[in-house]
């Protein structure tokens, strides 16, 4: 390291603070790495049990040791200094202009919604919907099986396959969790209005048993009803509007307790793919871990 160069390390803006994008804060804040994240006025994440959105509910959220908390632009500098991550109410990531080492869009979207590889010297995203050299430096693969957490260099991550993340097809279940498609595992919206919890995160269902209920003004209610038998692991948050066919919660046939407060395996295989990318390009370019004193 030369004399005018002091050691810092990269400065990563986070577009998304759900449980994939939780998973890659996690793994790159305990990697070392400056994080900022962004997030909508009103998240939708269903597994919040480990999503650090919820600081935009809760003002702050911790996951696994690692705490977000809800900032102004100009408080980040203060969270930081704290060890914690600045969650920014920021849907069109306006925070760009203060300068990012890295941009991760994290957001889960199954497509671009705005993301370019002129964000920040590097862009990395995660999923399908973008193009490795065309709309960032690099693609992680999030289809579940032997490529999940891929770093793609050119070209796309696989096409989004509408089943849950920890089953990668349709399969009928062999098991005393009772449910024939994988599809089944997933709990969706049918109608427009507004969503009321019965079942929330933790509890056990049976197959049939009403996880909650869909409110729209002149109607009456609709059940919402689980097609397995297992645990709730993930449901949006109460009194949430939702669109007919939307997703607003996941059964996980494993009925383990701890698993809805644990980033999952998935999770962690996609951030390890980030930090590989994060590493891999920064290297490349002799600009890890180092930057002119007094730089901002």
């Amino acid at each position: 390291m030369k004399r005018n160069e002091a050691r810092i390390a990269p400065r990563v803006l986070v577009r998304g603070a759900g449980d994939f994008a939780t998973g890659i804060i996690h793994r790159l804040h305990n990697s070392g790495f400056v994080i900022v994240a962004t997030e909508i006025e009103k998240p939708l994440a269903v597994r919040r049990g480990v999503a650090l959105s919820e600081a935009v509910y809760e003002r702050t959220y911790t996951v696994e040791g690692v705490t977000a908390v809800l900032a102004a632009p100009d408080e980040t500098g203060r969270v930081l200094e704290e060890g914690k991550v600045p969650l920014v109410i920021d849907p069109d990531a306006d925070i760009l202009e203060r300068g990012f080492d890295i941009v991760v869009d994290a957001r889960s979207a199954k497509r671009n919604l705005g993301t370019t590889i002129d964000d920040a010297p590097i862009v990395i995203a995660i999923g399908p919907g973008f193009e490795a050299g065309t709309d960032c430096h690099a693609v992680v693969e999030t289809l579940p099986g032997e490529g999940v957490g891929r770093v793609i260099y050119e070209g796309s991550a696989a096409d989004d396959t509408g089943y849950p993340g920890h089953l990668k097809r349709s399969l009928p279940c062999t098991c005393a969790c009772n449910f024939d498609d994988a599809a089944d595992l997933l709990l969706r919206a049918p109608a427009a209005g507004n969503f009321l919890v019965a079942k929330d995160i933790g509890s056990v269902v049976e197959k049939g048993d009403t996880a909650g209920w869909i409110l729209a003004e002149g109607q009456a209610k609709r059940a919402v009803k689980s097609h397995a038998k297992g645990m709730v692991r993930g449901i949006i948050r109460d009194g949430t509007p939702v669109d007919k066919g939307m997703k607003l919660g996941d059964i996980d046939p494993v009925m383990e307790r701890d698993r809805c407060y644990t980033i999952a395996e998935k999770s962690r295989a996609v951030a390890g793919g980030v930090l590989e990318a994060c590493m891999t390009l920064f290297s490349g370019r002799g600009m890890i871990g180092s930057r002119p004193a007094g730089s901002d």
